[in-house]
């Protein structure tokens, strides 16, 4: 059986963030996502191997924008 498309509240449960973090890193951060009319779709697995990808992870602005940690 396909895996199934889940909606923005399944994922925002799914990782145990608001919704609002979900379209945010929609646009910043590159999370899969598929527009399906006016709606946004997600296979979980999609997430997943975004989140263990690192993704999700903080970004670290004390040191500038590359991170340089000299």
């Amino acid at each position: 059986m396909p895996e199934p498309w889940v909606s923005v509240d399944e994922v925002a449960s799914h990782l145990g963030v608001a919704k609002d973090s979900v379209y945010r890193w929609i646009e910043t951060k590159g999370l899969p996502a598929h527009r399906v009319g006016r709606l946004w779709k997600f296979k979980l697995s999609e997430i997943d191997e975004w989140v263990h990808a690192g993704g999700a992870g903080v970004e670290d602005h004390r040191h500038g924008d590359d991170g340089d940690k000299q």
